[in-house]
Formats: C-alpha cells, structure tokens, sequence
C-alpha cells in the first residue's frame, strides 16, 4: 500500500479505538519503553496528542521522563514551512492549544536539535524496514535530518507493521525501532 492508503486504513482503526483502549495500550507501550537501554541519555523530544486523531497517549512517558530527572523537549509546529521548534518543557512552560489541536508550548527555551538524544515519534503506521507513515507534511522527516546520526529514533504505534511501505521517498527518515502494546521491532539502518 502506498502512505495515502495506509493513512487512511490507520485514521479508520484508531478511529474505531474506546478511550479505555487508548489508555490501556498507551500504558503497555510505556511498560515496554521502561524495558529499553535508552534511559541513561540526557534530552528526550516527545511530542503531545492531538486528542481528536486518537494518538498514543504520551503522559506515561512524560512522567517516566520527568521522575528520571529527564530534559524533555516538546516541538512547536510551524506551518509555514512544515518544521519544529524543539522546547524545554520547564514548570513555567505554558502549553495551548494550536489551530489543528496539537498541544504547543507558547514560548520557552530553544533547544538544538544536535542536542537530542531520543526522539519518540508520532506516527499512523510503519512496515517491517523501519519505514513510516506520518500525517505527511514532513515535519518529523526534516526535524530528524536535523539531529545527530547517533540519535535514537524511537516510532510510538498502536498496530503492528505493515510488510512494506509502497511510496517511501529519499528525505524519508527510517526509526532505528518501534514500539507497540505486543512488541518492541528493532531495524537495521
């Protein structure tokens, strides 16, 4: 299946997902996240749900993140040109809102992106190669090309993978693993 078709299988499937479900997988993904060698880094970039696209919930990792003392950085959407702004999440740190209902930071302090260790990735669906499928403005694919190489590219699914992602283009940038309720997939990059 190419990403347009495999966007919109995996909008249908979350869409057909209870809140109670979202919560309960949304956990054992944190439980298998715990599991991994990548708790001894020192900036983590997390993004916020969007509520009304049914994503992971993220406050499990957050609060994994935050009692290990963790740096978390949180991305500010510019829709201009499709990029991230990567934000320190302090207690002062004001979160809105923005027009696609993405929870934001209203301001704060810039971190670079070469200062990020691991990023958990949003996504809709991902195959077998550690290829994905986002919601396809790119912002992720430019933001991590920004990163350094060693940066652990960490994708967040509800689903297992699909075989193979049929459209997959140059500037794509492949997870090192994915995480899901069943399983934690490795790809070798």
């Amino acid at each position: 299946m190419n990403k347009k078709e495999l966007r919109d299988k995996y909008k249908r499937l979350r869409s057909n997902l209870s809140s109670q479900e979202i919560e309960d997988m949304s956990m054992d993904i944190a439980n298998r996240l715990l599991q991994l060698p990548i708790w001894e880094k020192s900036y983590y970039h997390i993004f916020l749900p969007i509520l009304k696209q049914k994503e992971i919930n993220t406050e499990f990792i957050l609060n994994i993140l935050l009692g290990k003392d963790k740096n978390v950085i949180v991305p500010k959407s510019n829709f201009e040109d499709n990029s991230l702004e990567n934000i320190l999440l302090t207690d002062n740190t004001v979160l809105k809102l923005n027009l696609w209902g993405i929870p934001e930071p209203t301001d704060g302090i810039p971190i670079p992106e070469e200062k990020i260790d691991v990023v958990f990735i949003p996504l809709f669906a991902f195959d077998q190669y550690g290829n994905r499928v986002g919601y396809g403005k790119g912002f992720y694919d430019k933001f991590l090309a920004k990163c350094k190489p060693e940066t652990i590219k960490v994708g967040l699914s509800f689903f297992e993978p699909e075989k193979e992602i049929g459209t997959v283009i140059d500037t794509d940038i492949r997870l090192d693993l994915c995480v899901t309720p069943l399983e934690t997939h490795y790809f070798k990059n």
